[in-house]
């Protein structure tokens, strides 16, 4: 799977970049390993996973929502904020932190 093992992502230090590398072609039978990549990067990915939230649809927004549920705490505050400031995604950022 060339989006998780690409020697040319791990030695990138935008992670926004790797996030959009990863999301850029998922598919299911990649998903699990591009989620687990993700999550890897922890508290880093969580703002441009946030944002991300707004623009993906279908099992990249599902990798994203998973991603920001296992990475946890961090992922609280942003979230919060995001309920906050735009009620079209409200109903989302609450569903993901009741599952935090």
């Amino acid at each position: 799977m060339q989006a998780v093992v690409s020697p040319n992502l791990l030695k990138q230090d935008n992670v926004k970049e790797k996030v959009e590398y990863l999301l850029s072609d998922v598919n299911p039978a990649t998903k699990n390993d591009v989620e687990n990549s993700i999550v890897a990067m922890g508290s880093k990915a969580v703002e441009i996973l946030v944002d991300k939230l707004k623009t993906l649809k279908g099992l990249q927004r599902g990798i994203v929502a998973m991603s920001l549920i296992r990475i946890g705490e961090s992922a609280v505050a942003p979230l919060k904020a995001l309920a906050c400031e735009d009620k079209n995604y409200q109903w989302m950022a609450d569903y993901l932190l009741s599952e935090i």
